[in-house]
């Protein structure tokens, strides 16, 4: 049977599978991984998933985690046997974009990181949701500290036009997104639906980027 593999979104990690994992049967043999953390591209990190999990697998990628799962199934497209992609993009960065995500960078490199994030917390979630949840998604950004987020949304300005490839893919593939993600909107994954034969969308109800 292929084996799932999780992979987290921008500054995440296996916490933010934590509910997901409890649910999923044994037979799936769910892991979190974190290539994330130890490459430089968002090729590179699919090139080393690959590399470091072994036979057929099933992606599922949330944000970035998804622009990896897409590139992994570019690279191997024999191996990947399904994919899910949730609340990502297969465009490249647009000009308006690159120029935040720079902006931001400088902050972090000044250690600046709170500076960034705590204001601008609340863009990852439905409005019905932010109170709840937002503390463990800033623990967790936290957690992942400066350097990674310097180096992730570098890996993200630079991340390969995946529209170009998605029309090749062969395997069942779920693309999915919160009606009110203000991060990835839905049209990003009604792109990715319309370009990978058969995948099927799903728009969450009342949910943002995160939940």
């Amino acid at each position: 049977m292929s084996r799932l593999i999780l992979i987290p979104g921008l500054a995440g990690d296996a916490a933010m599978w934590q509910a997901q994992l409890a649910a999923l049967p044994a037979q799936w043999q769910a892991h979190v991984t974190d290539v994330h953390t130890r490459h430089a591209s968002i090729a590179a990190m699919a090139q080393a998933l690959l590399q470091e999990e072994a036979g057929e697998l099933v992606l599922c990628g949330a944000s970035m985690g998804g622009m990896i799962a897409m590139e992994a199934v570019r690279q191997a497209p024999g191996r990947i046997r399904g994919l899910a992609l949730l609340g990502t993009s297969a465009h490249p960065e647009t000009d308006d974009m690159r120029a935040l995500r720079e902006a931001a960078i400088e902050l972090f490199e000044q250690g600046r990181v709170a500076e960034v994030i705590e204001p601008n917390v609340a863009l990852a979630f439905h409005p019905d949701n932010a109170a709840r949840l937002a503390p463990a998604y800033l623990e967790f950004v936290h957690r992942a500290g400066a350097g990674q987020l310097i180096a992730q949304n570098r890996a993200v300005i630079g991340r390969p036009d995946a529209r170009i490839h998605l029309p090749e893919v062969r395997c069942p593939t779920l693309v999915m997104c919160g009606d009110a993600d203000r991060l990835a909107p839905p049209e990003c994954s009604s792109v990715i639906a319309a370009l990978v034969p058969n995948a099927q969308l799903v728009l969450v109800q009342d949910c943002g980027h995160t939940c």
